[in-house]
């Protein structure tokens, strides 16, 4: 898939959505090093029943560091291919949305929007000792303010069509919205399909969408972004 933005602005060093990339990549050769990976997922993870339950309960999670979980789970991955999926939707959208965003923009969208994610998936988790990991909250979160930024904007998309493949081109728009409805749907019937954290990819979301609305018209003056 790649993605065609139109642009007005001399192009910006693109590095934070690099550097996101390869602090995730990091992280899954680190866990590659240790013997036991799944008592490194459960200290850098967000577990389900780890979430306070009283106003004293959120000051000592924060006094005790574990509320950072909910960020540090971002960049702990199950496997590679939960990794690789995240780093391609990571690079596909991260990058088109730095360059309207830029860098500082693009963290914080990918840090609180994450983990507010992680958090309204801990809480719509049924099992409490359920692990969320990965970042897919904070990527859908970047899908949504790139479709505020660029509701106009097509991407190219190969078909396969009989034996032959097609590049066509579609609205990044209507994608993006049968993504979104299709994570809506499996917060209800997604545990038929695996383990995913679904609410955090329509929380994520959502989010993102959010954040890209507040920004766009203070972006288009400076002529950082535009349809």
């Amino acid at each position: 898939m790649f993605v065609s933005i139109p642009s007005r602005r001399r192009p910006r060093r693109r590095w934070a959505t690099w550097t996101l990339a390869a602090l995730m990549a990091a992280a899954w050769a680190a866990m590659l090093l240790v013997d036991d990976r799944g008592a490194l997922m459960a200290r850098w993870g967000t577990l389900a029943d780890a979430l306070p339950d009283s106003a004293q309960g959120w000051h000592a999670a924060f006094a005790g560091g574990r509320i950072a979980s909910l960020l540090t789970a971002l960049f702990v991955h199950a496997d590679a291919g939960h990794l690789l999926g995240n780093l391609l939707f990571l690079l596909i959208l991260g990058l088109p949305a730095e360059r309207a965003l830029g860098p500082w923009r693009l963290l914080l969208l990918f840090a609180i929007g994450g983990a507010l994610a992680n958090l309204a998936a801990a809480a719509a988790v049924a099992s409490p000792e359920r692990m969320i990991v990965g970042a897919s909250g904070a990527v859908a979160a970047l899908a949504g303010a790139w479709l505020s930024l660029f509701p106009r904007a097509s991407v190219g998309i190969v078909l396969p069509l009989g034996l032959f493949l097609e590049w066509v081109r579609a609205p990044a728009a209507l994608l993006i919205a049968v993504w979104a409805l299709l994570q809506l749907l499996f917060t209800f019937v997604g545990p038929a399909f695996g383990a995913v954290a679904w609410w955090a990819h329509v929380t994520g979301f959502v989010l993102g969408l959010v954040a890209g609305l507040a920004w766009r018209a203070g972006l288009r003056r400076r002529g950082a972004g535009g349809e």
